[in-house]
């Protein structure tokens, strides 16, 4: 038998049935949740069971696994002088532009694996994924202006103490950048799908501790970031900065009841750290500028990864009272 969360004002003997919007609980179903977060978790109720999800993560990587060999196996067709392996290696140190936007129409896969998961073993639809779409696009464009206002000041401060190295030529960039665009769309797209998504809801839809639907799926985003190859001695400052990021992220899915604020939030803060004003020794072939010191330096880029979480503390915290109040608001009318 699963076990199911029911929010309260739920009547515990009838589950939810197919995809249309549930009627809005009595209030909150545990520690931390909201209304509409509640809402947001119950297509995930239907099944529960934490070998669902287990077994929905061992698809999801493989689906992920097999969309990368596919990816490759079509770049190599039409790459020039690369075959699988040549691909493979240029994509591992996306230093050109082709490797780049390669690497990221891999995160397709990250993806679709959810998607499948969730209608295969938890029997919803796709859509359940992102929460309620009319309000997707006003929360990603909340959560991307948010990050844009933040940023450029700090950009404009951290002009005055280094100086940026040209990388792509302008008019090369602007011409790249609707593709540079979409590929960042799929990229923090895939990884909101899968880690504050599907496996936030169904840890949520089986277990009421934040501390398990909260901090698991943070903590796995962080474990992500794990690289030493390219970090050096920086790497568990950068799995820890990812970390915080999915915390503050997963709290935004809280509030919200939806993918549009962490997803907007995501695409922005990628776009001025892939885009715009990329750190030397990670992914430098869609920027604008380079850093003049690289990932893995020990001198000023702590200090620098320290001020990047003060500042993305403090863009969660205006979405977090922006959406509050939006969503206190929409509340109120019912």
């Amino acid at each position: 038998m699963e076990r199911r969360l029911m929010p309260a004002g739920s009547p515990p003997d009838r589950p939810p049935q197919g995809d249309a919007p549930p009627a809005m609980p009595a209030g909150p179903s545990g520690p931390l949740r909201t209304v509409v977060f509640d809402l947001y978790v119950r297509p995930a109720q239907r099944h529960p069971a934490i070998w669902r999800l287990l077994l929905g993560l061992v698809l999801c990587l493989g689906v992920y696994v097999a969309w990368i060999a596919v990816t490759l196996f079509v770049s190599a067709a039409v790459w020039p002088d690369r075959d699988f392996w040549g691909v493979a290696e240029a994509v591992a140190v996306p230093e050109l532009p082709v490797s780049t936007l390669i690497l990221m129409a891999t995160f397709a896969g990250m993806a679709l694996g959810p998607m499948i998961a969730a209608r295969l073993l938890q029997g919803r639809r796709p859509g359940t994924l992102f929460g309620p779409a009319r309000r997707l696009l006003r929360d990603f464009v909340l959560g991307a202006g948010t990050v844009i206002a933040v940023y450029l000041p700090a950009l404009a401060l951290w002009a005055l103490v280094f100086d940026a190295r040209p990388n792509l030529a302008p008019a090369t960039w602007v011409a790249l950048l609707p593709l540079s665009a979409l590929g960042l769309l799929i990229q923090t797209g895939a990884e909101e799908i899968l880690f504050r998504g599907y496996l936030g809801q169904q840890l949520a839809a089986r277990f009421r501790s934040p501390a398990i639907w909260l901090l698991v799926p943070a903590l796995l985003f962080g474990a992500l970031h794990y690289d030493p190859v390219s970090a050096g001695a920086n790497t568990l400052a950068v799995v820890a900065s990812a970390a915080l990021f999915g915390l503050l992220a997963a709290d935004l899915v809280r509030v919200s009841g939806g993918l549009g604020a962490s997803w907007g939030m995501h695409f922005a803060n990628n776009a001025v750290a892939l885009l715009v004003l990329t750190t030397q020794g990670s992914i430098t072939g869609l920027s604008l500028w380079l850093t003049p010191y690289a990932l893995d330096d020990e001198g000023p880029l702590r200090w620098l990864m320290l001020g990047d979480a003060v500042l993305i503390t403090l863009i969660w915290a205006v979405l977090r009272w922006r959406l509050t109040r939006l969503h206190s608001r929409r509340a109120g009318s019912i």
